[in-house]
């Protein structure tokens, strides 16, 4: 999910409403700093960067923003470590923000949570990550929620990789109802196949290309 809005608007909103100071900005952790700080799921952070590649048309598209008059100028990332969009979605935020050489700060949405609520999911979720993108007068371009459009559409094939764990559906696989250890390894192991399919899944990697597109148009329309 994304959006801008007409620039006369956003100035004015950004001016009388957002608590987004650039004095809130620079209190924001750096990425370095926020995965080096006792994170969970430093490994999903890490490989999620790592194998993240933008491609020559993305980068080429990337720097003609970054060079435009109103172009991006920094940028605040809103997450949380223990949820998956996150771990998947941050790092494809910091290698935009790479590729447009722009700064970008890391806020804890529990901690901010006058932050997450100037950008509710459908005016009341507080999904994440969110991005969103400032010009050098700090005027919001745009803004982007949790996941693309591609990944909302194929969220059945995570669920087929997960698997239903609610109490009911383990007893009917297993035949009998289930202790609570055994409702607990079942979650486990629905993890671990989660993981698995998290490493070495076409559809988790083209959701991190998707994002990166979408940002791409979502910027396009406001510059």
């Amino acid at each position: 999910m994304n959006s801008q809005r007409p620039a006369r608007e956003r100035a004015v909103a950004q001016a009388t409403e957002s608590v987004i100071t650039r004095e809130r900005f620079a209190q924001g952790k750096t990425y370095q700093e926020y995965i080096d700080s006792g994170i969970r799921n430093r490994e999903q952070f890490d490989d999620n960067y790592s194998s993240l590649s933008i491609s020559e048309e993305q980068q080429a598209s990337l720097g003609e923003l970054a060079g435009h008059s109103n172009g991006p100028d920094h940028m605040v990332i809103i997450g949380e470590d223990w949820c998956p969009d996150v771990y998947r979605g941050m790092p494809v935020g910091v290698r935009i923000a790479e590729a447009l050489g722009i700064e970008v700060r890391i806020f804890e949405r529990d901690e901010n949570k006058d932050m997450i609520a100037e950008y509710l999911k459908d005016g009341e979720f507080e999904s994440i990550p969110v991005y969103i993108f400032y010009n050098a007068e700090h005027v919001e371009l745009g803004h982007f929620i949790e996941r693309p459009v591609l990944a909302n559409e194929q969220m059945d094939q995570l669920y087929a990789v997960l698997g239903d764990m609610r109490p009911e559906a383990i007893a009917q696989r297993i035949g009998h109802e289930p202790s609570e250890e055994e409702i607990q390894q079942a979650r486990a192991e629905g993890r671990e196949r989660y993981l698995e399919w998290q490493r070495t899944s076409e559809t988790w990697a083209n959701w991190r290309v998707a994002a990166v597109d979408e940002v791409i148009e979502l910027l396009r329309g406001a510059v």
